[in-house]
């Protein structure tokens, strides 16, 4: 006949459960009782003070395996020349999953059984995502714009209503530095569900630069003039060739627009310096740039008091 199973064993994890319970009770026992020996303060020390420690300088340990594994992550896919928006997101990944494996080494080390840890994540994380969609949402938008990559590090963007150089693109948001050396920090939900302007996605942008000139000038010399100023203007491209397009026949004026290519780095100095020859070359040549004026008529007798 067959003898029965032999009852199992607590895990270890539970013994030093019961250990630190049991120690700490005893000291509290000890000292309602007056009990001050060194053998109580002993009891104490082992049952309760060192897992206690060690789970301190195990937190301690764990920050600094965080940190040391980003920065050994990041310099290994940089060393694979992976892209760099890619290399600081696993980089990333790999300092949550140290900080995730370290927490439940520490609750070993206090004494909470962890063979069951999976279960009880999952059900905690399954409440936890019910009470912050948004935040799930956010993450899955940051693997979306990893995948599809409408923009990387170091380009210039208009997204989430922030215009600037995207820094970092992280597991629940994207870091913008603007121009004027802000840093802003944007949901990805926020900008994976908008409209995402690339702006420095192509090498070559083109400098629009609009102006007003009098009925009186003439058409033709008026354009000859505009069109010899954009080609003479530094840093335009021959190819597109600059041109120049009459728009509109307005209240005041013959509006025009003047169109140059350039290279994506010299725009904005483009845009200044065409703006400003436009005007000059316009003056050379006694053509007005009419503005908005308002005309005032009083009819009657103006009495001075």
């Amino acid at each position: 006949m067959f003898q029965a199973e032999t009852p199992i064993e607590p895990q270890a994890a539970t013994e030093s459960t019961n250990q630190m319970t049991s120690g700490f009770s005893t000291f509290v026992s000890g000292v309602k009782e007056g009990d001050f020996s060194a053998q109580t303060w002993v009891g104490f020390w082992e049952s309760v003070g060192q897992p206690i420690l060690l789970a301190v300088v195990l937190i301690f340990v764990v920050f600094l395996a965080a940190g040391w594994t980003r920065r050994l992550v990041q310099k290994a896919v940089r060393r694979a020349d992976v892209e760099e928006t890619l290399a600081r997101f696993l980089a990333n990944l790999a300092r949550y999953a140290v900080l995730l494996a370290g927490g439940v080494a520490i609750l070993g080390t206090l004494g909470i059984e962890t063979t069951s840890f999976a279960a009880v994540l999952a059900a905690v994380g399954f409440a936890i995502g019910m009470a912050m969609s948004g935040t799930l949402g956010n993450v899955a938008s940051g693997v979306m714009l990893l995948l599809f990559r409408p923009m990387k590090v170091g380009d210039v963007v208009s997204a989430g209503g922030v215009t600037g150089k995207v820094f970092e693109i992280g597991l629940f948001a994207t870091v913008f530095d603007t121009p004027d050396n802000r840093r802003i920090i944007v949901p990805n939900s926020t900008i994976f569900d908008g409209t995402i302007e690339n702006v420095s996605f192509h090498d070559t942008r083109r400098v629009d630069v609009t102006v007003g000139t009098d009925y009186t000038a003439d058409i033709d010399q008026t354009r000859q003039i505009l069109m010899d100023t954009a080609k003479a203007c530094t840093d335009v491209l021959t190819d597109p060739a600059p041109a120049v397009v009459l728009t509109e026949l307005g209240g005041s004026s013959i509006d025009w627009a003047v169109k140059v290519w350039v290279n994506a780095g010299d725009f904005w100095a483009v845009k200044d310096q065409l703006t400003r020859d436009i005007k000059y070359a316009l003056d050379g040549a006694n053509i007005g740039i009419p503005y908005p004026q308002m005309d005032i008529h009083i009819d009657g007798q103006v009495t001075r008091a």
